[in-house]
């Protein structure tokens, strides 16, 4: 992988998408994004697998020293979302892993290097400046411990494996991301689907944001309200004819 090379680009005010395309991931390539948001306690969402931790800090290098992360947090414990999470610890010294009560009890509490900061529901980090909002998704889009992340000041929601798509594409658009995304949904079929995916994504919806910081592919920004109920109705209906 040394041959990837990460785009930084910043989606909303002071939140930064740090975006490596692996080519050889699927029939056109698959992004892995991390997003960065700076405040007086800096905090990053996703951390990447430990093969590109290399790239990615020299990435975040370019936004704010890397020691300087305070909170490292992520969807749900998987390769791709904390793979490098202890890589991370190591490199910034005051860091924390902060993540839902069931993630640090079902797995956390034993990976970290350091204990994490088992977060209450609906509990909010004030980074200073910015203020991110905890909500637990069990098993949406995937994984019993799955959570988003949403940032008050900015309307923009860190969420996830939510509208994955393939191949490359902006760092930001406006235009539909729901068709791509289901697009990657029929090749992947990584989505569980539950009586309760409809409403837990509505639910999201209703929290009005702006932008959607997808962890595969382009993000979003516009009436993401509309986009994320959309995705709830076509989930529904996959569920259905199941």
């Amino acid at each position: 992988m040394d041959t990837l090379q990460p785009a930084v680009d910043e989606i909303a005010d002071g939140i930064y998408r740090i975006s490596t395309l692996v080519p050889d991931v699927g029939p056109n390539g698959f992004s892995f994004n991390q997003f960065l948001v700076a405040g007086d306690e800096p905090l990053l969402f996703h951390t990447g697998p430990r093969t590109l931790f290399p790239l990615v800090a020299e990435a975040v290098a370019t936004v704010l020293p890397v020691e300087s992360i305070r909170w490292i947090t992520f969807g749900h414990v998987e390769a791709d979302e904390c793979g490098s999470m202890n890589m991370w610890l190591a490199a910034a010294p005051n860091s924390q892993v902060a993540h839902g009560a069931l993630g640090c009890d079902v797995s956390l509490n034993d990976l970290c290097d350091r204990p994490p900061r088992a977060l209450a529901e609906g509990e909010v980090i004030d980074i200073g400046g910015k203020r991110l909002r905890q909500i637990s998704t069990p098993h949406v889009p995937h994984g019993w411990e799955a959570q988003v992340l949403f940032e008050e000041t900015t309307a923009t929601l860190l969420c996830g494996d939510l509208f994955s798509q393939t191949g490359p594409g902006p760092a930001l658009t406006a235009n539909d991301v729901l068709e791509p995304a289901m697009q990657a949904e029929a090749m992947f079929g990584a989505t569980c689907l539950a009586p309760h995916t409809g409403q837990t994504l509505r639910a999201l919806g209703d929290l009005e944001p702006t932008t959607l910081a997808i962890m595969h592919g382009s993000s979003f920004e516009g009436d993401g309200r509309q986009a994320l109920h959309a995705l709830a109705g076509e989930y529904e209906a996959m569920l259905a004819r199941s």
